[in-house]
């Protein structure tokens, strides 16, 4: 097995007991911190990476996102899975020649939502979203990668908090090929357990970007995968922000105690 063949089957292996947290980095640098703290896998933010560039989420381009794959794979050896938002098409043929990029970057596994950033519209049509999920297998399976597929769907993110039509849908894309399931923004327990149950055996991933449950109590619901979108991404720039209003406001600078030794983290990179 090559060094991507041993990430994936490792991404797998992570998914089949247990409950792992799965940090999301947003550059070269808090992947290899992450990498370092001994998490076992990482997930790229769309949202932590287009803050970088000085734009809102979904407002990078396939290319960025493609190379910023690449980089954040090869800056790690742990297996990196992919926010490759709605796979950057409407069309389900393009969602696939897509996901075909995506996949020959190094990633362990790869996302595609059901989103659509039409405000009217804010969800594709069921059965088209469903196909997406479809053509997302087809590539990745064409690919012989291996990479796990993880279908979502963004209800309770664009103002459509249903549980059941999510539960519908996550179903939908179980059946599709999605070999793992996310609903982004579920944040209370029975529906949690609502959807763990509605897919099992398949795995559930969770988005923790509030503290309103444990790892532990997570784990306890049958959840098997957890991350936290760009959450730590907003951590970091909350430091940032508190300290250079200091600065502008006070013009002192007590943001700049018990700082961190960065260097130390990179010196024998």
């Amino acid at each position: 097995m090559n060094a991507l063949d041993d990430r994936v089957a490792a991404f797998r292996r992570l998914h089949s007991s247990g409950c792992f947290v799965m940090p999301n980095p947003w550059d070269r640098g808090s992947a290899r911190a992450l990498e370092q703290m001994n998490f076992k896998a990482l997930a790229t933010t769309s949202a932590g990476f287009a803050w970088t560039l000085g734009r809102a989420d979904n407002q990078v381009t396939l290319d960025e996102a493609v190379e910023h794959l690449r980089l954040i794979a090869d800056a790690v050896a742990v297996p990196v899975n992919a926010d490759f938002q709605g796979g950057f098409a409407d069309d389900p043929q393009q969602v696939a020649a897509n996901v075909k990029l995506a996949v020959a970057t190094g990633i362990a596994g790869l996302s595609i939502e059901d989103s659509t950033s039409d405000d009217v519209q804010p969800l594709y049509e069921f059965d088209l979203a469903v196909e997406r999920m479809r053509a997302a297998r087809r590539a990745i399976d064409e690919s012989g990668t291996g990479v796990v597929l993880t279908g979502r769907s963004e209800g309770f993110v664009v103002g459509r908090p249903d549980i059941d039509e999510t539960i519908r849908r996550l179903r939908a894309y179980a059946e599709a090929g999605a070999d793992c399931l996310y609903a982004p923004r579920i944040d209370k327990v029975e529906h949690i357990a609502a959807i763990v149950a509605a897919v099992a055996p398949k795995p559930v991933n969770l988005l923790i970007n509030t503290p309103f449950i444990t790892v532990t109590e997570a784990a306890d619901l049958g959840v098997r995968r957890i991350s936290v979108g760009g959450t730590l991404a907003r951590a970091a720039w909350r430091g940032f922000w508190q300290a250079a209003n200091e600065i502008g406001d006070t013009g002192t600078f007590s943001q700049f105690e018990q700082l961190p030794n960065v260097d130390a983290l990179f010196s024998d990179q």
